[in-house]
């Protein structure tokens, strides 16, 4: 699953009430929020908390089972302003849907920015890492990019990256490992991929062939998010916060959270 909010101002508060959901359980996989504007407070019954601000991440393993809840922080609630985010389900093969429950807090120190390939340019052109960053860059929070690897531990070959495109005069390539499912999703600006022009909250799912994909900006400061997995290939049954491999197991789920089997947060 994919859920983006677009940005929204939200005014500063005129009360204590929280905004946000409350608290709520998961089993069978991962939720991974990032915070494109604002910030979002986690609190979670395995005694887990945090804040991220933009371009940080949140990364949940719900695993066996984990009661969490998620709210814009104290500060951005009392101030105000934008707040834009996403967040992805990633789904955990069945060996690993009852591993304990863990969490990953991805802060700005530790995700690296990778410069962004030129398409056609010449290989033995080396560009000053300053100079490169001009036309655009990638945040890596999982996976690989160019040679740098992001923070988050997975559990199958994931790569999540924000990609910034500061110039619409040159086309960017970036390159997959065949047979893995790819989605592009733009938050800022505009795309052509393959003649086809993507605006702000569009979406391409690409077929599994090929090991490239170039991109050309419409707009300056283009954002897009691309997602990219090897595929687990195992059958999938989903029910509200539950993604396991069968019926039954959504039932033996849901009957856990209603016997208290996976705690509450403590305020």
């Amino acid at each position: 699953m994919f859920d983006y909010g677009a940005p929204k101002r939200f005014p500063a508060a005129r009360s204590s009430k929280r905004r946000g959901v409350g608290q709520h359980p998961h089993r069978g996989f991962e939720t991974v929020t990032i915070a494109l504007q604002g910030e979002i407070q986690h609190r979670d019954s395995i005694g887990n908390s945090g804040i991220i601000g933009p371009g940080e991440c949140q990364w949940m393993t719900a695993g066996r089972g984990i009661v969490h809840e998620e709210f814009h922080s104290e500060d951005f609630t009392r101030l105000g302003g934008i707040f834009e985010m996403c967040q992805i389900w990633v789904n955990l093969p069945k060996k690993y849907k009852m591993n304990d429950p863990k969490y990953q807090d991805l802060k700005t120190k530790d995700i690296p920015c990778v410069p962004l390939k030129i398409h056609n340019e010449k290989t033995d052109v080396r560009r000053e890492v300053s100079t490169a960053m001009k036309d655009g860059y990638a945040k890596v929070f999982a996976g690989s990019f160019d040679g740098s690897d992001g923070p988050a531990a997975t559990f199958t070959p994931i790569n999540i990256w924000v990609v910034t495109m500061l110039s619409t005069e040159k086309e960017f390539e970036f390159d997959f490992i065949e047979g893995y499912t790819t989605l592009i999703f733009v938050t800022k600006g505009g795309i052509v991929i393959e003649g086809k022009t993507l605006n702000m909250a569009d979406a391409a799912l690409m077929n599994r062939e090929g090991t490239s994909i170039v991109l050309k900006p419409t707009e300056i400061e283009t954002s897009i998010l691309i997602l990219s997995g090897k595929p687990i290939d195992e059958p999938i049954a989903a029910r509200g916060p539950f993604v396991m491999n069968s019926q039954q197991e959504l039932i033996d789920s849901m009957q856990d959270y209603q016997r208290g089997r996976n705690a509450v947060v403590e305020d």
